[in-house]
């Protein structure tokens, strides 16, 4: 059915007025609808302690010895401890060391094989009369790390600087031959041959002191000798070098491995 203007008034006056009977009858409807309001309670602030900055304590030693030098052990016997004869540490010498050197102008042409060894921080050469102070560089670099853990040694054990003194190193053909005539002892294929070889001397060492300074405390060569032979184990346990005790000579004979 189409609708026309006519009819849409006459729809429209019909809904008003039934409206308007609705609302007479319940007058109720056209009343707004009441709000809830609930009340929220106020917060109120937290309540904090005030925050105590304490100063903290340096760490103490967890037990009196931490505070103390380490002890002084040696070791349970020298002969024990380093037994390399000469016919061991003669494999490693032909290993690691120089064809022979037959005398002092035959070394120096061999510089290039060889390495100066002076006294150094950490130990001392003698005058040297059977030898000349050269050794191959893997034998320079043992007595040097020897030397260091020495004075590392004495210092956490609270025992004055000394240096250890070398007696032998390189000897020539002559001075094994020259020696041979007044040393039983000597062989003729020794060890110091090739460079690789050296002797440390433990009956006697050389104090390191300010010679401006005071006077450091003196210290027993039994003493320094224990420390050495502490070292000396470690390294040869390491597989570092041989290590003969030689009692007529008074010296650690050692070659390196």
């Amino acid at each position: 059915m189409k609708l026309t203007k006519k009819r849409y008034l006459q729809g429209f006056i019909v809904v008003t007025l039934l409206l308007l009977v609705v609302r007479s009858v319940f007058p109720d409807v056209a009343k707004p609808t009441a709000v809830v309001e609930t009340e929220v309670p106020e917060e109120k602030p937290m309540e904090t302690e005030p925050v105590q900055v304490r100063r903290q304590e340096p760490p103490k030693p967890t037990s009196f010895a931490d505070t103390r030098p380490h002890r002084i052990t040696s070791v349970p016997s020298y002969k024990a401890e380093f037994p390399d004869t000469n016919a061991v540490q003669l494999v490693a010498a032909q290993q690691w060391g120089v064809t022979p050197v037959k005398n002092r102008a035959d070394a120096e042409a061999r510089k290039k094989e060889l390495v100066y060894v002076a006294s150094s921080p950490y130990y001392h050469v003698d005058p040297l009369r059977q030898s000349i102070p050269y050794l191959v560089p893997r034998a320079a670099v043992l007595l040097q790390d020897i030397g260091q853990a020495f004075f590392d040694s004495l210092y956490i054990k609270g025992v004055p600087l000394h240096r250890f003194i070398v007696t032998s190193v390189l000897r020539t053909e002559e001075d094994v031959n020259r020696l041979r005539r007044f040393n039983g002892n000597a062989t003729e294929n020794s060890c110091h041959l090739y460079g690789t070889t050296f002797d440390i001397c433990y009956n006697r060492y050389e104090t390191v002191e300010d010679p401006d300074g005071p006077r450091r405390r003196e210290v027993r060569n039994d003493t320094l000798k224990f420390v050495l032979s502490e070292v000396l184990r470690d390294m040869r346990q390491q597989g570092r070098c041989y290590i003969k005790y030689e009692v007529k000579q008074g010296c650690f004979h050692m070659t390196v491995r």
